[in-house]
């Protein structure tokens, strides 16, 4: 499991995959959310502004990511 590294809670779900690097940009974040193509803490995810803190899990494109608050 990887892991990303955030510097205040919470942080909206678009957001991570944007800075994290795991789609292109915020509307991409947004589409691939709306879709259902990602999970957190293990079930889907479509609220596109739903509130990730520390140790919550994230997994997209078969990627599983544990959030670390730094």
């Amino acid at each position: 499991m990887k892991e990303i590294e955030i510097s205040r809670e919470p942080v909206e779900l678009y957001k991570i995959l944007k800075f994290a690097g795991l789609v292109s940009s915020g509307g991409e974040a947004k589409a691939v959310i709306s879709e259902g193509q990602v999970l957190v803490n293990g079930a889907v995810e479509t609220r596109k502004a739903k509130k990730i803190v520390g140790g919550d899990t994230i997994e997209f494109m078969n990627n599983k990511f544990k959030i670390l608050l730094k």
